[in-house]
């Protein structure tokens, strides 16, 4: 008799299976499983074991998760392999919406940014009649600061000097006048590595004194990646989901008292516009935020990556140092903060040429000599990103020959977004069971959803998380890739997932018609 094609649940628990017992295996020694026995070394003594194992490594790498990449993603790419190999699934594509990578979902590059790239890459191209001579101009005055005049030669592990002054000026200008010293400039392999850096000056003691961290919760796992590398303590504070995910002061007392039981705080984390939340503060949270930073001696670091990516009416970017200037001499002269910005969001989406800049503010001076020693044991960021940034900061202006074109990219690129934003909140909030905030800004949205007690309990059966559970079944039966809440932070008893809104408009309908299909399926056979 014919067996019927197992279904993709069956599929998802045979491969469950016989990853355990793979690792079974792997846990008997070689008799055991039948293998023959390793063999002695001459003189009879036994073979040497390894130097590096699970048990001897870094105890603290073994507690580092990053759910943008984790088992959902790597399940993934093994469906999209048996999908071109001819495997029969119930969906001809798998659609990812797990990560904010702006250009493998298919948002198109600024022609400008990757004309001056061209041109620096292969210099003889400056000979060519094709190219604007704005891009000709930037592309040669970047390369007279290389060192050879090539993109290929290490640069100051500050940054190229003539990036950060142009990075002080678009941070002075976007300010309102406030002044920014390129001194206090530091040009990083993305905001992410900014971010670490700042990490690693500030975490310090044992015990009771070890350094304590505040986060956002739900929270970019990049942070307590870097928090459990560095043995740093996490100090949860929770968004206020019901009023738009927005921070109340309160809970960051709630959690500041709770902590200094066990911990020292010293730092404040903000992600503003909010990943994976996609709210914007107003000007008035970041007032309270940085009154309450005083108050408590705490250092702030604001992550500003989706500065450019604001879309609710009514909603405006401020940036943590404007504020902090015009609230005046008593909280401008005190207040240690540092502030990051990357080419890898907003409208530019450059993920891949890892450029970003940090910017200090009230550092110490024998600090800030320890950071420029840090940054140099790396030698520099990649100078092809420098450039890029320095592009991103001075883009072409009012009546040069790249102006109207650039303009023109860049508003599509802000708009496109905008509108794929407010489809992907009303398709949401159209299905019974799932919930899901205005998207104000940056990329994504993280809609909670309701998951039935019968599905809760069959999770926890398999060892996983109930969202887990929920999105590796949209993966295995729609092709539809999210990452679970779970990996992200939030308050017990709730469960979300967090979809970004990059998919072209035709792909994201598709993604969002598949999530509600899959939703009211999955609802239906558990309750």
């Amino acid at each position: 008799m014919k067996r019927s094609p197992p279904t993709p649940v069956e599929e998802m628990n045979h491969g469950t299976s016989l990853l355990w017992k793979r690792r079974a295996m792997a846990g008997l020694s070689a008799t055991r499983c039948g293998l023959p026995k390793e063999s002695v070394a001459e003189n009879g003594a036994s073979p040497r074991g390894k130097v590096l194992t699970i048990d001897t490594m870094n105890p603290a790498v073994k507690m580092v998760e990053y759910a943008v990449r984790g088992p959902i993603v790597q399940r993934a790419v093994e469906l999209e392999k048996e999908l071109s190999e001819g495997r029969k699934k119930p969906f001809q594509e798998v659609i990812k919406a797990n990560i904010g990578d702006a250009h493998a979902m298919g948002q198109q590059p600024i022609t400008f940014f990757r004309q001056v790239l061209a041109l620096c890459s292969y210099p003889e191209l400056l000979n060519d009649s094709t190219f604007p001579e704005d891009a000709k101009s930037r592309a040669r005055r970047i390369l007279q600061s290389c060192g050879g005049n090539s993109m290929g030669s290490y640069s100051a592990s500050q940054g190229i000097d003539c990036v950060r002054q142009d990075v002080a000026r678009y941070v002075q200008q976007r300010d309102g006048g406030v002044y920014c010293d390129p001194d206090n400039i530091y040009l990083t392999t993305g905001a992410s590595d900014g971010i670490v850096t700042m990490l690693k000056l500030l975490v310090c003691g044992e015990g009771a004194a070890r350094t304590g961290v505040m986060i956002s919760i739900p929270q970019y796992p990049l942070y307590s990646a870097a928090l459990a590398e560095l043995g740093a303590v996490q100090i949860n504070y929770y968004l206020n989901e019901e009023a738009c995910w927005s921070l109340d002061i309160s809970e960051l007392q709630r959690a500041l008292d709770e902590a200094r039981g066990h911990c020292n705080p010293r730092a404040l984390c903000i992600i503003n516009p909010g990943n994976p939340t996609g709210q914007v503060q107003n000007r008035k949270c970041i007032e309270d935020v940085i009154r309450f930073a005083t108050k408590e001696r705490l250092f702030l670091m604001a992550d500003e990556v989706y500065q450019d990516n604001v879309y609710a009416d009514g909603c405006q970017f401020h940036s943590f140092k404007k504020v902090l200037f015009e609230m005046g001499p008593e909280y401008s002269n005190t207040v240690e903060l540092a502030s990051f910005h990357s080419t890898s969001k907003c409208y530019m989406g450059e993920c891949g040429f890892r450029g970003g800049y940090m910017e200090i503010i009230n550092m110490d001076d024998e600090v800030k000599a320890q950071l420029t020693k840090l940054v140099s044991v790396r030698l520099c960021p990649p100078v092809p990103g420098q450039a890029l940034m320095d592009l991103v900061v001075n883009p072409p202006q009012p009546g040069e020959p790249s102006y109207d074109k650039f303009m023109k990219e860049r508003t599509a690129t802000l708009s496109a977004l905008a509108d794929k934003a407010r489809l992907t909140e009303e398709v949401l909030n159209t299905v019974p069971g799932i919930s899901c905030n205005p998207v104000q800004g940056a990329m994504y949205s993280f809609p909670r959803i309701s998951i039935p007690e019968k599905a809760v309990k069959e999770a926890a059966g398999k060892g996983q998380q109930p969202d887990m559970f929920y999105c590796m079944r949209l993966l295995e039966e729609m092709g539809i890739c999210l990452v679970p809440g779970s990996g992200f932070g939030q308050k017990d008893g709730t469960y979300h997932f967090r979809m970004t809104i990059l998919p072209p408009a035709d792909k994201l309908k598709i993604l969002l018609s598949k999530v509600k299909e899959f939703h009211q399926r999955f609802t239906k056979q558990y309750s």
